[in-house]
């Protein structure tokens, strides 16, 4: 981006873009949820490690969210929240997985 800042709004909907059209519609369910309701109110770094859990693969996000595998350690307490997000906003057998 040619040295200048993102603006912040622009990279809000950015995030919130990607977290909606990833490529397992499971994440899509964990990530975009959480990014429409609790991307505005994340600091400065926990937008750089949201940003970071987007540019992981989904399959190790999706092993990382049901507890089959471990997020790296920097990355577990926002994923966390977000998996503790989705159990609570996401209806029926649908959260028992998440």
């Amino acid at each position: 981006m040619s040295g200048q800042a993102e603006d912040p709004a622009v990279r809000l909907r950015r995030l919130r873009m990607r977290a909606w059209r990833r490529g397992i519609k499971e994440m899509d369910l964990i990530l975009g949820p959480y990014a429409d309701s609790r991307l505005a109110d994340l600091s400065p770094a926990e937008l750089d490690l949201f940003e970071e859990i987007l540019d992981c693969n989904d399959q190790d996000l999706l092993a990382w969210s049901t507890g089959a595998g471990t997020a790296p350690a920097q990355l577990a307490p926002l994923l966390e929240r977000m998996v503790a997000h989705a159990r609570a906003n996401i209806p029926g057998k649908a959260a028992q997985g998440a």
